[in-house]
C-alpha cells in the first residue's frame, strides 16, 4: 500500500517526471508512493529519473491510458 498517491493525469511533458523528483526528496527511506500519469514520455523519463537517483520502481502497469508507477524511497 502507498503512503501516498500523486495523479499526474493531465500533466504533460516533463511535469510527470519533475513534480515526482521533487516529491522524492522529501519521502523517508523505505516509504512507498503511487505516481499515475497519462503522458507516454513518463513511461521513460520516470524510470530514468530512478535510475539515477537509487529509488527502487517496485511496480509498473497500464490500465487504459493511465501509466501507474509504485516507486520505493531508497
Amino acid at each position: 500500500m502507498a503512503d501516498k498517491t500523486l495523479d499526474y493525469t493531465g500533466n504533460r511533458c516533463p511535469m510527470p517526471v519533475l513534480k515526482t523528483k521533487k516529491e522524492l526528496k522529501s519521502l523517508a527511506s523505505g516509504q512507498i508512493i503511487e505516481v499515475i500519469a497519462d503522458d507516454l514520455g513518463a513511461k521513460k523519463d520516470i524510470p530514468a529519473l530512478l535510475h539515477k537517483t537509487g529509488d527502487e520502481l517496485v511496480e509498473f502497469k497500464e490500465e487504459g491510458s493511465k501509466l501507474i508507477f509504485i516507486i520505493k524511497k531508497a
